[in-house]
Protein backbone atom coordinates (compact mmCIF):
# COMPACT_ATOMS: atom_id res chain seq x y z
CA UNK A 1 0.00 0.00 0.00
CA UNK A 2 0.88 3.66 -0.74
CA UNK A 3 2.12 5.33 2.60
CA UNK A 4 0.69 8.29 1.53
CA UNK A 5 -1.58 10.04 3.84
CA UNK A 6 -4.16 12.10 2.14
CA UNK A 7 -6.67 14.24 4.36
CA UNK A 8 -10.63 14.52 3.04
CA UNK A 9 -12.80 17.26 4.57
CA UNK A 10 -16.24 16.51 4.24
CA UNK A 11 -19.39 18.59 3.24
CA UNK A 12 -22.21 18.58 1.42
CA UNK A 13 -21.44 19.30 -1.78
CA UNK A 14 -17.89 20.73 -2.26
CA UNK A 15 -14.90 18.49 -0.60
CA UNK A 16 -11.37 19.23 0.23
CA UNK A 17 -8.32 16.99 -0.19
CA UNK A 18 -4.74 17.50 1.07
CA UNK A 19 -2.15 15.43 1.08
CA UNK A 20 2.34 15.66 0.84
CA UNK A 21 3.76 14.07 -2.06
CA UNK A 22 7.52 12.78 -1.19
CA UNK A 23 8.71 14.28 1.40
CA UNK A 24 7.74 17.86 1.65
CA UNK A 25 5.21 18.88 -1.36
CA UNK A 26 2.11 19.41 -0.45
CA UNK A 27 -0.77 19.20 -2.72
CA UNK A 28 -4.81 20.40 -2.11
CA UNK A 29 -7.56 20.43 -4.22
CA UNK A 30 -11.32 20.67 -4.19
CA UNK A 31 -13.84 18.19 -4.81
CA UNK A 32 -17.00 18.33 -5.88
CA UNK A 33 -19.00 15.16 -4.41
CA UNK A 34 -19.40 13.54 -7.29
CA UNK A 35 -15.57 13.48 -8.38
CA UNK A 36 -14.40 12.31 -4.11
CA UNK A 37 -14.39 8.74 -5.11
CA UNK A 38 -13.45 9.66 -8.80
CA UNK A 39 -10.12 10.83 -7.63
CA UNK A 40 -9.57 8.29 -4.97
CA UNK A 41 -10.48 5.65 -7.58
CA UNK A 42 -7.37 6.72 -9.83
CA UNK A 43 -4.84 7.19 -6.91
CA UNK A 44 -2.96 4.00 -5.51
CA UNK A 45 -4.38 2.71 -1.90
CA UNK A 46 -3.69 4.81 0.59
CA UNK A 47 -4.30 5.70 4.09
CA UNK A 48 -7.38 8.44 4.14
CA UNK A 49 -7.99 10.72 6.95
CA UNK A 50 -11.27 12.32 7.90
CA UNK A 51 -13.51 14.24 11.12
CA UNK A 52 -16.11 11.69 12.52
CA UNK A 53 -18.50 14.09 11.89
CA UNK A 54 -21.87 13.16 9.96
CA UNK A 55 -21.55 10.73 6.96
CA UNK A 56 -18.18 10.10 7.96
CA UNK A 57 -18.95 6.05 8.07
CA UNK A 58 -20.53 6.12 4.45
CA UNK A 59 -17.10 7.89 2.96
CA UNK A 60 -15.43 5.42 4.88
CA UNK A 61 -17.01 2.32 4.22
CA UNK A 62 -16.73 3.60 0.01
CA UNK A 63 -13.18 4.52 0.39
CA UNK A 64 -12.22 1.30 2.06
CA UNK A 65 -14.36 -0.50 -0.86
CA UNK A 66 -11.52 1.11 -3.31
CA UNK A 67 -8.83 -0.63 -1.07
CA UNK A 68 -7.75 2.57 1.15
CA UNK A 69 -6.94 2.41 4.64
CA UNK A 70 -9.18 4.81 6.68
CA UNK A 71 -8.66 6.81 9.72
CA UNK A 72 -11.63 8.70 11.38
CA UNK A 73 -10.24 11.34 14.21
CA UNK A 74 -12.67 13.10 16.45
CA UNK A 75 -13.12 16.71 15.71
CA UNK A 76 -12.03 18.22 18.91
CA UNK A 77 -8.49 16.12 18.31
CA UNK A 78 -8.45 18.00 14.99
CA UNK A 79 -9.55 21.46 16.71
CA UNK A 80 -5.76 21.78 18.10
CA UNK A 81 -4.32 21.90 14.81
CA UNK A 82 -6.37 24.68 13.16
CA UNK A 83 -3.63 27.60 12.61
CA UNK A 84 -5.94 30.56 11.80
CA UNK A 85 -9.15 30.64 10.71
CA UNK A 86 -11.56 28.04 9.73
CA UNK A 87 -12.12 27.54 6.37
CA UNK A 88 -12.45 24.16 4.06
CA UNK A 89 -8.89 24.36 3.19
CA UNK A 90 -7.55 24.61 7.01
CA UNK A 91 -9.35 21.86 8.19
CA UNK A 92 -8.24 19.50 5.71
CA UNK A 93 -4.32 20.61 6.78
CA UNK A 94 -5.83 20.37 10.49
CA UNK A 95 -6.65 16.79 9.81
CA UNK A 96 -3.49 15.51 8.33
CA UNK A 97 -1.55 16.99 10.99
CA UNK A 98 -3.85 15.30 13.27
CA UNK A 99 -3.52 12.07 11.63
CA UNK A 100 0.36 12.29 11.85
CA UNK A 101 0.73 12.31 15.39
CA UNK A 102 2.33 9.11 16.83
CA UNK A 103 -1.14 7.63 19.24
CA UNK A 104 -3.62 9.39 17.38
CA UNK A 105 -6.57 7.89 18.40
CA UNK A 106 -9.52 7.20 15.90
CA UNK A 107 -12.97 5.86 15.55
CA UNK A 108 -13.76 2.63 13.82
CA UNK A 109 -15.56 2.75 10.32
CA UNK A 110 -19.17 1.66 11.08
CA UNK A 111 -20.78 -1.34 8.93
CA UNK A 112 -23.89 -1.18 7.08
CA UNK A 113 -25.93 -3.14 9.52
CA UNK A 114 -24.51 -0.96 12.77
CA UNK A 115 -25.75 1.95 11.16
CA UNK A 116 -28.89 0.31 10.10
CA UNK A 117 -29.70 -0.77 13.77
CA UNK A 118 -28.65 3.17 15.42
CA UNK A 119 -30.82 4.68 12.72
CA UNK A 120 -33.82 2.33 14.51
CA UNK A 121 -32.44 3.78 18.01
CA UNK A 122 -32.03 7.62 16.84
CA UNK A 123 -35.90 7.42 15.59
CA UNK A 124 -36.96 5.63 18.16
CA UNK A 125 -35.62 8.50 20.55
CA UNK A 126 -37.00 11.15 18.65
CA UNK A 127 -40.47 9.80 18.96
CA UNK A 128 -39.88 8.96 22.92
CA UNK A 129 -38.79 12.93 23.05
CA UNK A 130 -42.09 14.00 21.25
CA UNK A 131 -43.93 11.89 23.42
CA UNK A 132 -42.59 13.86 26.47
CA UNK A 133 -42.96 17.07 24.72
CA UNK A 134 -46.60 16.16 24.30
CA UNK A 135 -47.12 15.02 27.61
CA UNK A 136 -46.00 18.26 28.98
CA UNK A 137 -47.47 20.14 26.89
CA UNK A 138 -50.93 18.04 28.24
CA UNK A 139 -49.92 19.32 31.15
CA UNK A 140 -49.74 22.97 30.76
CA UNK A 141 -53.04 23.30 29.02
CA UNK A 142 -54.69 21.81 32.12
CA UNK A 143 -53.01 23.49 35.02
CA UNK A 144 -54.45 26.75 33.22
CA UNK A 145 -57.48 25.40 33.78
CA UNK A 146 -57.05 24.16 37.20
CA UNK A 147 -56.47 20.76 36.92
CA UNK A 148 -53.30 19.17 38.06
CA UNK A 149 -52.63 15.70 37.23
CA UNK A 150 -50.58 12.83 38.80
CA UNK A 151 -46.29 13.00 37.99
CA UNK A 152 -45.57 9.87 35.19
CA UNK A 153 -47.20 9.73 31.80
CA UNK A 154 -49.09 6.30 32.88
CA UNK A 155 -50.70 7.48 35.95
CA UNK A 156 -51.12 11.16 34.45
CA UNK A 157 -53.01 9.52 31.65
CA UNK A 158 -54.67 7.19 33.89
CA UNK A 159 -56.21 9.83 35.90
CA UNK A 160 -57.55 12.22 33.09
CA UNK A 161 -59.16 9.43 32.04
CA UNK A 162 -61.10 8.78 35.02
CA UNK A 163 -61.71 12.27 35.53
CA UNK A 164 -63.51 12.75 31.92
CA UNK A 165 -66.90 13.26 32.79
CA UNK A 166 -65.94 16.30 35.78
CA UNK A 167 -63.81 17.94 32.80
CA UNK A 168 -66.14 17.49 30.15
CA UNK A 169 -68.59 19.53 32.88
CA UNK A 170 -66.21 22.00 33.36
CA UNK A 171 -64.63 22.71 30.12
CA UNK A 172 -65.64 24.11 27.12
CA UNK A 173 -66.19 21.61 24.16
CA UNK A 174 -63.73 23.27 22.22
CA UNK A 175 -61.18 22.18 24.77
CA UNK A 176 -62.33 18.82 25.31
CA UNK A 177 -61.58 18.52 21.41
CA UNK A 178 -58.07 19.60 22.11
CA UNK A 179 -57.59 17.04 24.66
CA UNK A 180 -58.93 14.20 22.86
CA UNK A 181 -56.62 15.36 20.01
CA UNK A 182 -53.69 15.56 22.07
CA UNK A 183 -54.36 12.09 24.12
CA UNK A 184 -54.96 10.37 20.44
CA UNK A 185 -51.25 11.97 19.57
CA UNK A 186 -49.46 10.59 22.67
CA UNK A 187 -51.46 7.31 22.06
CA UNK A 188 -50.18 7.29 18.56
CA UNK A 189 -46.55 8.35 19.90
CA UNK A 190 -46.98 5.34 22.18
CA UNK A 191 -47.42 2.12 19.61
CA UNK A 192 -44.88 4.25 17.44
CA UNK A 193 -42.04 3.89 20.17
CA UNK A 194 -42.98 -0.20 20.89
CA UNK A 195 -42.98 -1.04 17.11
CA UNK A 196 -39.61 0.57 16.93
CA UNK A 197 -38.64 -1.66 19.78
CA UNK A 198 -39.92 -4.53 18.61
CA UNK A 199 -37.85 -3.77 14.63
CA UNK A 200 -34.92 -3.52 16.94
CA UNK A 201 -35.09 -6.84 19.05
CA UNK A 202 -36.16 -8.11 15.31
CA UNK A 203 -32.78 -6.91 14.10
CA UNK A 204 -31.18 -9.33 16.36
CA UNK A 205 -32.99 -12.71 15.85
CA UNK A 206 -30.38 -15.41 16.46
CA UNK A 207 -27.47 -13.11 17.31
CA UNK A 208 -25.46 -15.14 20.17
CA UNK A 209 -23.50 -12.21 20.92
CA UNK A 210 -26.88 -10.38 21.47
CA UNK A 211 -27.92 -13.03 23.79
CA UNK A 212 -24.97 -12.96 25.81
CA UNK A 213 -25.34 -9.26 26.42
CA UNK A 214 -29.19 -9.32 27.19
CA UNK A 215 -28.01 -12.10 29.90
CA UNK A 216 -25.77 -9.50 31.82
CA UNK A 217 -28.37 -7.82 34.62
CA UNK A 218 -28.90 -4.68 33.74
CA UNK A 219 -28.16 -4.74 30.41
CA UNK A 220 -32.10 -5.02 28.73
CA UNK A 221 -32.45 -5.96 25.03
CA UNK A 222 -32.10 -1.73 23.83
CA UNK A 223 -28.52 -1.62 25.74
CA UNK A 224 -27.54 -4.89 24.22
CA UNK A 225 -28.43 -3.57 20.89
CA UNK A 226 -26.83 -0.21 21.19
CA UNK A 227 -23.65 -1.49 22.13
CA UNK A 228 -23.65 -4.22 19.58
CA UNK A 229 -23.75 -1.45 17.35
CA UNK A 230 -21.21 1.14 18.69
CA UNK A 231 -19.12 -2.01 19.82
CA UNK A 232 -19.37 -4.03 16.88
CA UNK A 233 -16.88 -6.73 17.83
CA UNK A 234 -14.85 -4.98 20.44
CA UNK A 235 -11.52 -5.71 18.88
CA UNK A 236 -10.40 -1.98 18.54
CA UNK A 237 -9.61 -1.61 22.86
CA UNK A 238 -7.22 -3.15 24.12
CA UNK A 239 -9.04 -3.62 27.61
CA UNK A 240 -12.80 -3.40 28.90
CA UNK A 241 -11.17 -0.30 30.51
CA UNK A 242 -10.94 1.44 26.83
CA UNK A 243 -14.37 -0.02 25.98
CA UNK A 244 -16.00 1.93 29.19
CA UNK A 245 -13.76 5.01 28.25
CA UNK A 246 -15.11 5.31 25.04
CA UNK A 247 -19.09 5.22 26.56
CA UNK A 248 -17.70 7.76 28.71
CA UNK A 249 -18.10 6.23 32.46
CA UNK A 250 -14.82 6.11 33.58
CA UNK A 251 -13.24 9.15 35.70
CA UNK A 252 -11.45 12.02 34.44
CA UNK A 253 -8.04 12.24 35.41
CA UNK A 254 -6.37 15.80 36.45
CA UNK A 255 -2.63 14.87 37.08
CA UNK A 256 0.68 17.24 37.87
CA UNK A 257 3.71 16.81 39.73
CA UNK A 258 3.29 12.69 39.43
CA UNK A 259 0.12 13.18 41.41
CA UNK A 260 -2.92 12.48 39.74
CA UNK A 261 -6.32 12.96 41.23
CA UNK A 262 -9.54 11.41 39.44
CA UNK A 263 -13.04 13.32 39.01
CA UNK A 264 -16.99 12.74 38.00
CA UNK A 265 -17.21 10.30 35.30
CA UNK A 266 -15.51 11.92 31.62
CA UNK A 267 -19.45 11.54 29.45
CA UNK A 268 -17.87 11.13 26.41
CA UNK A 269 -18.68 8.86 23.78
CA UNK A 270 -23.06 8.41 23.02
CA UNK A 271 -25.24 9.53 25.68
CA UNK A 272 -27.95 7.34 24.51
CA UNK A 273 -26.09 4.48 25.15
CA UNK A 274 -24.24 5.88 28.28
CA UNK A 275 -28.31 6.91 29.42
CA UNK A 276 -29.24 3.04 28.81
CA UNK A 277 -26.26 1.97 30.92
CA UNK A 278 -26.56 3.76 33.78
CA UNK A 279 -30.47 3.56 33.99
CA UNK A 280 -30.16 -0.24 33.73
CA UNK A 281 -27.98 -0.49 36.06
CA UNK A 282 -30.47 1.79 38.40
CA UNK A 283 -33.17 -0.71 37.70
CA UNK A 284 -30.81 -3.66 39.29
CA UNK A 285 -29.74 -2.08 42.31
CA UNK A 286 -33.61 -0.80 42.96
CA UNK A 287 -35.53 -4.28 42.20
CA UNK A 288 -33.10 -6.94 42.33
CA UNK A 289 -33.54 -8.86 45.66
CA UNK A 290 -30.43 -10.31 45.43
CA UNK A 291 -27.02 -8.16 44.59
CA UNK A 292 -23.20 -9.72 44.40
CA UNK A 293 -21.09 -9.36 47.24
CA UNK A 294 -19.25 -6.76 45.54
CA UNK A 295 -22.15 -4.52 45.11
CA UNK A 296 -23.67 -4.85 48.40
CA UNK A 297 -20.39 -3.32 50.04
CA UNK A 298 -20.48 -0.39 47.05
CA UNK A 299 -23.85 0.39 48.10
CA UNK A 300 -22.99 -0.38 51.54
CA UNK A 301 -20.24 2.61 51.32
CA UNK A 302 -21.46 5.17 48.40
CA UNK A 303 -24.78 6.58 47.17
CA UNK A 304 -26.72 4.95 45.11
CA UNK A 305 -25.77 6.82 41.79
CA UNK A 306 -22.43 6.16 42.12
CA UNK A 307 -23.30 2.66 42.81
CA UNK A 308 -24.87 2.85 39.67
CA UNK A 309 -22.61 4.26 37.61
CA UNK A 310 -19.42 1.87 38.76
CA UNK A 311 -22.10 -0.97 38.20
CA UNK A 312 -22.72 -0.02 34.34
CA UNK A 313 -19.08 0.76 34.11
CA UNK A 314 -18.71 -3.38 35.49
CA UNK A 315 -21.57 -3.83 32.97
CA UNK A 316 -19.54 -2.39 30.01
CA UNK A 317 -15.94 -3.93 30.66
CA UNK A 318 -18.18 -7.73 30.91
CA UNK A 319 -19.76 -6.62 27.75
CA UNK A 320 -16.55 -6.49 26.08
CA UNK A 321 -15.43 -9.93 27.75
CA UNK A 322 -18.04 -11.84 25.95
CA UNK A 323 -18.12 -9.49 22.49
CA UNK A 324 -14.31 -10.63 22.10
CA UNK A 325 -13.68 -14.13 23.99
CA UNK A 326 -17.59 -15.29 23.59
CA UNK A 327 -19.43 -17.67 26.31
CA UNK A 328 -22.18 -15.99 28.79
CA UNK A 329 -22.45 -14.48 31.64
CA UNK A 330 -21.77 -16.64 34.76
CA UNK A 331 -22.53 -14.70 37.45
CA UNK A 332 -20.25 -16.96 39.74
CA UNK A 333 -17.05 -16.47 37.66
CA UNK A 334 -13.87 -15.57 39.71
CA UNK A 335 -11.70 -12.70 37.76
CA UNK A 336 -8.88 -13.63 35.96
CA UNK A 337 -6.03 -12.99 37.97
CA UNK A 338 -8.11 -15.36 40.83
CA UNK A 339 -8.04 -18.09 38.46
CA UNK A 340 -4.99 -18.09 37.11
CA UNK A 341 -3.88 -17.90 40.90
CA UNK A 342 -6.01 -21.35 42.03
Amino acid sequence: MDRTLYALDLAKQVFQVFWVEGRSRTREKRLKRAQVLEFFARVAPARVAMEACGSAHYWGRELMALGHEVMLIHPRYVRAFVKTNKTDAADARAILAAASQPGMRSVPVKSLAQQTVLALHRVREGRRDMRTALMNQLRGLLAEFGVVLKRGRQAGLAELRGRWPELEAKLPGVMMRLLREQCEAIGRLEREVHELEGRIRAEHAGDERFAALTSIPGIGPLGASALLAQLGTGQQFHSGRGASAFVGIVPRQHGTGGRVRLGAISKRGDPYLRTLLIHGARSVIAKSRHHSPWLKALIARRPKNVAAVALANKNVRIAWALLTRGGRYQPDHPPRARAAAQ
